[in-house]
């Protein structure tokens, strides 16, 4: 029974983990504009994200562009949108082979030890995608903080860290502690040890003598 909780538990975390992961995936605001100088602005927030730019205006107005082409960004930005889309379709992958494994579904009754390995599997697709965006999410922040620290960066262009980049580095911390509990679910084989044969009893034990 603890384990099913443990199992139940890590599904639950990885699952949400997932979730944060699309959604920081999809949001614009991996960097807002910092406004640390006198400049004077006339939007209120300017952010950037993995697929478009947004500015919001004073009057609560939000505009937004799609890049343009995918061959005129950055290097590093379609590197990282690499890594957050291999982190949803491996977290995608990873649910359903935990699905399969869970101890309150039907599937693979007959084999328990084919279906707790793979909730076990599962668990260790759900790491590998939680690392995955982890490490995007990092590397990008890496580079919002090099720029911003950069003296050669003008004042009216740097930026700061938006809201999604904290989303992704909480939904990668759930998909990597939920694989690591859905990894943890399988019990222990117990030490399986061969049965003790009887010793043959003794005729002259039985206390009676034949003639």
């Amino acid at each position: 029974m603890a384990s099913g909780g443990l199992q139940l538990l890590g599904f639950v975390l990885a699952f949400l983990g997932w979730i944060g992961i699309i959604i920081s995936t999809a949001m614009p605001q991996w960097k807002m504009a910092s406004y640390a100088g006198d400049n004077i602005v006339t939007a209120q927030a300017l952010y950037e994200g993995l697929w478009m730019s947004c500015a919001m205006q004073s009057t609560g107005q939000i505009q937004c562009k799609v890049y343009d082409s995918l061959l005129k960004l950055e290097g590093s930005l379609q590197a990282t949108r690499a890594l957050m889309v291999a982190a949803i379709l491996l977290g995608l992958v990873g649910l359903f082979v935990a699905v399969t494994g869970m101890k309150c579904m039907k599937c693979m009754e007959d084999d328990q030890v084919k279906k707790m390995r793979m909730a076990v599997f599962g668990g260790v697709i759900f790491i590998i995608s939680g690392l995955a965006a982890l490490v995007a999410t990092s590397w990008y922040g890496n580079r919002v903080a090099r720029a911003f620290y950069d003296p050669f960066t003008p004042v009216n262009t740097r930026f700061e860290f938006g809201s999604a980049l904290f989303i992704g580095w909480a939904a990668s911390s759930l998909a990597i502690l939920g694989g690591s509990f859905l990894c943890c679910s399988c019990p222990r084989r117990e030490t399986s040890y061969p049965p003790t044969r009887g010793y043959p009893k003794n005729a002259s034990s039985t206390g009676k003598d034949y003639v």
